[in-house]
């Protein structure tokens, strides 16, 4: 832990009447004496928090949440911080986001839970915040909420589950399920395997253990600088998981006397290098959105062309599932993230500061690596440029992506008819039709999976191999919509095509038998109709009916904005001032 007095913004330290939450609690007031009384019934002493920094603990841990079923214990490590600090922590449940069994999909709900963080945080008795999530939507939606109150903040991801292991073999968690899956759609693995794979697939608590969406998004929130050095990687039943949570609530207090709030640490700076270490994990596609609404709600525009410009200016250097071979405990000894931003700091913005140091250069000073065959050398690199590409075109006008490290190579450049699904349950029903006469060269297009039509787009886009044509050795195939895909997953999958279909996008308008072109080089995604074509066929489009008639639906489908915009609500994207409540 480092001293206070070398940390950068924020340097003096408030008097105690000075806290946000000596509004409530120490005037002399009839509701002050109120607010007193009732902490009274709570059966805390005037000692225990009068003239004390006061932190909500965000805890999202439930029992439906595989990835958070031990934040419970690490919530009292994190007020056991606080308290040795002198605070007084209060912790908050809020909305869990189970990316195993929340549907249609918890992306639906990512501005749920972040609307709740930022109306507990503003109008609750609070001077600061720690959060705890991890799972793929729960750490962009409690920082997205937390910026928008700007309160100072600590993050503490989660962690990711131990390694799987099935026989003799080491497994991760959702690349092994696919892989796993279309083997036995193959007829290559029977019902026995299976049964001993879903024994040893999850094997503890925590978030996956490949690079996929909750490992990606923990590690940006890392390189922003919200969490301690080296916390994103940490497996989570690992005791050193407990001592950073312990020493997170102990951060928070020292973070909230001397003001340094979560705006002057997620500035634009923070952001691209947090798209450079995305890119250079080799991580999930679905950190394009979230990053992007993210830094919306910081106030700092981020857009689809910054990835796309930063993605040629980074190596891939980490040699993890789903584009490589090891595993996020492998990463976390091999050195970490700080280890691992120890090979990239001639593309990051050093000078900046994080929630434990002055600057980012004396963070990942002297940090080791101590394996390069996980965390690769510059010289060595897995891909010369960023996992994602951001591809443009008439079929994509406001973008697409691919992770194009996930494909196989013969694909990136690739030309063929399409085949095309209107929605994810004909695609279910249809696909292994031998009458669709499907081959490798098809391009497999599903649409009215996007933010509106999916709802809430949903991970539909690592669209499934027919089981005729994975039994002749096919294991990928271009695939194309305007849905997201797990994290975990690979294959040539154009993902978040936008404007999406359900709106009128270009996607709508595509018939089977159409020639698509993709060419991950030159950024290219192309429908080859002519234009005239296609007026025609928009001249005879009609939108389809809204998802929703009422409810959280209904809100949802109004507000929501398109993939290459962050998938934020509209009234919570833009900008305007919110006044603090009177507390008096």
């Amino acid at each position: 832990m480092t001293d206070a007095s070398t940390l950068g913004p924020g340097t003096g330290r408030i008097a105690p009447e000075e806290l946000r939450s000596h509004r409530w609690f120490g005037t002399d007031g009839l509701r002050s004496f109120s607010h007193r009384a009732r902490t009274r019934q709570l059966g805390y002493l005037p000692e225990e928090h009068l003239g004390k920094p006061v932190v909500a603990v965000l805890n999202t841990w439930s029992d439906i949440n595989p990835c958070h079923t031990h934040l419970r214990d690490r919530a009292q490590a994190v007020k056991r911080g606080v308290w040795q600090a002198g605070g007084f922590p209060l912790e908050f449940p809020v909305s869990t986001l189970s990316e195993t069994f929340q549907k249609p999909t918890p992306m639906l709900y990512r501005n749920l839970l972040a609307m709740e963080t930022e109306e507990l945080l503003r109008s609750y008795p609070v001077d600061g915040a720690v959060l705890l999530g991890g799972c793929d939507k729960s750490t962009p939606a409690l920082l997205m909420g937390a910026a928008s109150v700007d309160l100072p903040t600590v993050f503490v991801p989660a962690g990711p589950m131990l390694p799987g292991h099935w026989r003799n073999e080491v497994l991760g968690s959702g690349t092994d399920m696919w892989r796993y899956w279309d083997e036995r759609r193959a007829g290559i693995i029977g019902d026995c395997e299976m049964a001993e794979l879903e024994n040893g697939l999850a094997r503890s608590p925590g978030h996956c253990m490949t690079m996929g969406t909750a490992s990606t998004l923990t590690a940006a929130a890392e390189v922003l600088g919200v969490t301690l050095p080296g916390a994103s990687s940490i497996p989570a039943v690992d005791s050193g998981h407990e001592r950073m949570a312990a020493a997170s609530g102990l951060r928070i207090v020292d973070l909230v006397m001397r003001q340094v709030t979560l705006s002057q640490i997620l500035t634009p700076e923070a952001y691209e290098d947090a798209v450079a270490t995305v890119l250079a994990l080799g991580g999930s596609t679905n950190a394009v959105i979230h990053l992007i609404a993210m830094a919306g709600r910081s106030g700092v525009k981020l857009t689809l062309d910054d990835f796309d410009r930063i993605a040629r200016t980074v190596p891939v250097l980490a040699d993890l599932r789903p584009g490589g071979r090891y595993l996020m405990e492998d990463f976390h000894f091999a050195g970490g993230l700080p280890g691992f931003l120890g090979r990239l700091t001639d593309v990051l913005h050093l000078d900046r500061p994080t929630v434990a140091h002055a600057t980012l250069r004396e963070q990942l000073d002297g940090a080791p690596v101590h394996n390069s065959d996980v965390i690769r050398e510059r010289s060595d690199p897995l891909a010369g440029e960023g996992g994602v590409a951001v591809l443009r075109g008439n079929l994509c006008p406001d973008g697409a992506v691919i992770k194009h490290i996930a494909a196989e190579p013969r694909l990136l450049r690739h030309t063929g008819p399409a085949v095309v699904f209107d929605d994810y349950r004909e695609l279910q029903r249809t696909i292994n039709d031998p009458a669709l006469a499907l081959t490798p060269d098809h391009v497999l297009v599903l649409r009215n999976a996007g933010p509106q039509g999916g709802p809430g787009m949903p991970e539909y886009g690592m669209l499934p191999i027919p089981d005729y044509l994975l039994k002749q050795g096919v294991r990928d195939m271009v695939r194309i919509s305007d849905a997201r895909m797990s994290g975990t997953s690979y294959g040539a999958c154009v993902l978040h095509i936008a404007p999406e279909s359900f709106v009128g996008g270009p996607l709508a308008l595509v018939r089977t038998g159409d020639l698509i072109t993709l060419d991950v080089e030159a950024r290219l995604l192309r429908l080859d109709v002519d234009d005239e074509e296609l007026q025609r066929r928009r001249a005879a489009w009609s939108p389809p009916p809204a998802r929703y008639g009422r409810g959280y639906g209904a809100l949802y489908q109004d507000q929501i904005t398109q993939a290459d915009t962050g998938c934020d609500f509209a009234f919570l994207a833009r900008q305007g001032e919110v006044p603090d409540p009177y507390a008096g």
